[in-house]
């Protein structure tokens, strides 16, 4: 059923999701001649219309499946109703309190033994379409067959009307009108994410375009420009200097660059003028200061039990035999026989989570909001919120989705804002707070094709602190590398879609790690829904909770080891061995976690488990002379 989930439309994703692995005789791109000794049945880089094309096709089958996904979930809750055995006011309780977890469902009559318990106002009740579909689903419900109307979009928004009969006595069961306004938000948001659009665009906070690494203008008119584009704040400049400035010398910046404010991160400075460009600033500060460095400051973008270990646990959740393809593909089923998890902390860096989503109730730890410091980190967009429940969404309680893992935890870390857009600042701040709060992973799904050393401390700063730092390769089918996945303290992760082929839209080259799932991927989505989302930013998540599951097997384990783990396991795909488009191959949960279990520690750090180990046994030995019990 799994397999039938993608094979339903099937023949139009079909190429796109096939031509990566196809030989493709389109015009040739400048990268092509960069990719030696490549065979000619290889994938090759789609040309820009081309490409384009296969993008379109990919958003229009991630509405189709949310569209599936919000019907399907609704059709399941319908039913657990019937199955309730409330009377009376009970019933309207009932009724309630489903519709007030899942908005989506603005009106339901339910028939029952001859009473009626009707919740909500019939939308837009005069508009034909939903007069006659309403009319259709109470006359199918009389005889005791299924329901599900075409589109209705009245008014700018996005409804069907369904009915679920009850299987127990012909009339009775529920008639639903079901709000759809997120399949269209979807199609937005993944227009910007696979970059079908000019994103950010050009004018908006003082933005700026450039060609990677240097300061040459470019101007960014379509989705495509964004391959070869990064963006920057045209008034801002991030600056290293050699020694910690002085209080005289900040005001005599302050002055010369009239800046609105100097922001310190570290040893690191965020100067914003009100006049002043960046080439002027960055002038300036290299003839009178002569810093370590000073560069632009870039925007990024978002790129969602031991045991046998050949037993299979399938999970309960609803939606998951019938939807998620991406879990079995991985192994994830029989690696859950090994490990599911043990409070480890993930941090995601992203746009936030939405905090009360009943698929993670308990799963989230106390974030931080980097965009608006004094706010909570919910999520404004809907990516942070996909990534995470990619992550951790609830196991096993016959709700929604499943995450990869059952018991680790979620660090939302809101870096992104409402535009789906995030300074070098709030990321690299995000990086380093995560790091000092806990986490012992972190999840990027989020890039830009700058090299920013401001950004590279803050990797550098986690990484140094023994943290697995994961992060998305983006979705420009471009061979340039993407930051901060093809950062060396990064593990950088290409797509993959259902048949193990490249994502059309995955980006590739020889800084990336491994390969994950990134097409076509359901998981929760604000306003308690359930969404499906395609791109990088959907495949990072997957190793990140990978890693999660790694280190809460086996904590001593370093973050160097427990990435080589996760490249050396993986299943490999394409050329024997590394490949520019999968790296080491596609994450297999159930190696992996054998491998990780196989030493009981890190042979690295096992000097300094064993004397730490005597240290406590010395400590236990002197409580037990002295009469006391060591805790």
């Amino acid at each position: 059923m799994r397999r039938k989930w993608i094979g339903w439309f099937a023949a139009a994703a079909a190429v796109a999701f096939l031509i990566p692995i196809t030989p493709w005789f389109g015009a040739p791109t400048e990268n092509d001649g960069k990719l030696e000794g490549l065979q000619a049945d290889q994938v090759k880089t789609l040309n820009a219309h081309r490409e384009h094309t296969m993008k379109i096709r990919t958003v229009q089958e991630d509405m189709k499946a949310t569209a599936m996904l919000c019907s399907s979930e609704c059709s399941i809750n319908f039913r657990k109703l019937m199955t309730s055995s409330t009377k009376g006011k009970a019933k309207s309780e009932h009724l309630r309190h489903m519709m007030d977890m899942h908005k989506q469902m603005v009106y339901v009559q339910w028939l029952q033994n001859g009473d009626t318990t009707t919740r909500g106002v019939v939308p837009y009740a005069q508009f034909p379409d939903m007069r006659e579909a309403l009319a259709t689903a109470r006359l199918h419900l009389q005889q005791g067959k299924e329901y599900h109307s075409n589109t209705i979009e009245p008014g700018g928004h996005r409804y069907v009307v369904m009915t679920v009969p009850s299987y127990r006595m012909k009339g009775d069961g529920v008639v639903g009108i079901i709000r759809q306004d997120l399949v269209n938000n979807i199609g937005m948001h993944q227009r910007r994410n696979l970059r079908l659009v000019p994103y950010p665009a050009e004018g908006k906070y003082k933005i700026e375009s450039v060609k990677p690494n240097t300061m040459q203008d470019t101007t960014v008119d379509t989705g495509e420009d964004n391959g070869n584009a990064s963006h920057y704040h045209i008034n801002e400049v991030v600056v290293k200097f050699r020694q910690t400035p002085t209080e005289e010398d900040l005001a005599r910046i302050k002055r010369d660059l009239e800046a609105q404010f100097i922001r310190k991160l570290g040893y690191t400075y965020v100067i914003r003028s009100s006049q002043k460009l960046t080439e002027d600033m960055m002038a300036y500060l290299k003839k009178n200061w002569d810093p370590l460095y000073v560069e632009p400051h870039y925007l990024y973008l978002t790129n969602d039990t031991q045991g046998n270990p050949d037993r299979s646990i399938v999970p309960n959740d609803v939606l998951y035999s019938d939807y998620q393809w991406n879990l079995p593909s991985i192994e994830a089923e029989k690696g859950w026989s090994v490990a599911k998890g043990s409070g480890v902390l993930i941090g995601v860096l992203d746009t936030g989570v939405q905090l009360d989503h009943p698929d993670l109730a308990g799963k989230l730890a106390e974030g931080s909001n980097m965009v608006t410091p004094d706010s909570p980190p919910d999520d404004d967009v809907g990516h942070g919120t996909h990534v995470a429940g990619i992550i951790a969404a609830n196991v096993n309680n016959n709700e929604g989705v499943a995450g990869l893992s059952w018991y680790n935890k979620i660090l939302p870390v809101k870096v992104l804002d409402s535009s789906g857009a995030g300074s070098t600042y709030s990321v690299a701040e995000g990086i380093i707070w995560a790091t000092d709060h806990g986490a012992r992973v972190i999840n990027m799904s989020l890039g830009n094709y700058a090299e920013a050393e401001f950004l590279h401390d803050a990797i550098r700063y986690a990484y140094d602190h023994d943290v697995v730092l994961i992060a998305a390769s983006g979705n420009d089918n471009t061979i340039r590398p993407g930051y901060p996945a093809a950062y060396p303290e990064v593990l950088a992760v290409a797509s993959t879609d259902p048949d193990g082929a490249k994502s059309s839209f995955s980006n590739y080259g020889d800084y990336i790690d491994v390969a994950a799932p990134g097409a076509s991927i359901a998981s929760t989505y604000p306003g308690s829904q359930y969404a499906a989302l395609s791109g990088t930013s959907m495949a990072s998540p997957h190793a990140a909770a990978l890693a999660g599951l790694i280190r809460s097997l086996n904590p001593e384990l370093t973050n160097v080891e427990v990435m080589d783990i996760m490249r050396h396991t993986a299943k490999d795909l394409g050329d024997p061995g590394k490949d520019p488009y999968f790296g080491y191959g596609q994450i297999d949960i159930i190696r992996a976690l054998n491998a990780a279990k196989e030493t009981a520690v890190s042979l690295q750090r096992f000097p300094e488990m064993v004397e730490r180990r005597l240290g406590q046994l010395s400590a236990e030995e002197r409580g037990s002379a002295t009469g006391h019990k060591q805790g």
